[in-house]
C-alpha cells in the first residue's frame, strides 16, 4: 500500500450531552408509545465511529430519572446523569461552553432550535459540532448549524415494561 492510500486514523475528543426530556418527547412522537428507550449500547458507538469518547452527560429536568438508565450509563460510558430545575437547555449550555476547550467535538442529542446560539457560540471556538435527533421533531435551523446530523431511528431503540 502507497502512502497515499494509507488509511487516515481519526483521533478525536468526543463529549456526548443528552437533553433528555427532548429525547424522551420525540421518541414518544415518532413511535406514539410512551415506553420507548434509546438503546445507548448501539446508538453511541455509532455517534463516536473511531473517535474517543470524553464523557457523556444526560440532563434531564424533573425528578423521575430511571435509576437503572443512570446506573447503565455510569458503569458503561462513566457517564453522569444531572437532574435539572426547569429545563435543560441552560444547564446542557453551560456545560457545552466549559467542554469547549477540553474536547474536539460535541455531540448534542436534541432537536430543539433553542440549542442554535450554542451551536453557533461552539463552532466558533474551533468545536465540531454534532446533533443526534429524531429528525420529524428536529428543527431544520439546527441541521442547518450544525456540522453533521445523526438521524435517531427505530433502530436505535427498544420498548421496555
Amino acid at each position: 500500500m502507497n502512502k497515499a492510500t494509507q488509511p487516515v486514523r481519526i483521533s478525536q475528543s468526543v463529549a456526548i450531552l443528552v437533553d433528555g426530556n427532548n429525547i424522551e418527547i420525540s421518541l414518544r412522537n415518532l413511535f406514539n408509545k410512551n415506553n420507548i428507550m434509546l438503546n445507548y449500547d448501539t446508538l453511541i458507538p455509532r455517534l463516536l465511529g473511531e473517535r474517543g469518547l470524553n464523557r457523556m452527560i444526560y440532563f434531564r429536568e424533573g425528578s423521575s430519572i430511571s435509576s437503572r438508565l443512570e446506573q447503565r450509563l455510569r458503569k458503561h460510558y462513566h457517564g453522569s446523569v444531572v437532574p435539572c430545575y426547569k429545563g435543560a437547555d441552560i444547564p446542557l449550555s453551560i456545560k457545552a461552553t466549559q467542554l469547549a476547550h477540553k474536547v474536539d467535538a460535541i455531540v448534542i442529542l436534541s432537536g430543539d432550535a433553542d440549542y442554535v446560539e450554542l451551536v453557533r457560540h461552539l463552532k466558533s471556538e474551533g468545536v465540531r459540532v454534532e446533533i443526534a435527533a429524531v429528525e420529524k421533531t428536529t428543527a431544520s435551523v439546527l441541521l442547518d448549524e450544525a456540522d453533521y446530523f445523526t438521524p435517531i431511528t427505530k433502530d436505535d431503540c427498544f420498548e421496555f415494561n
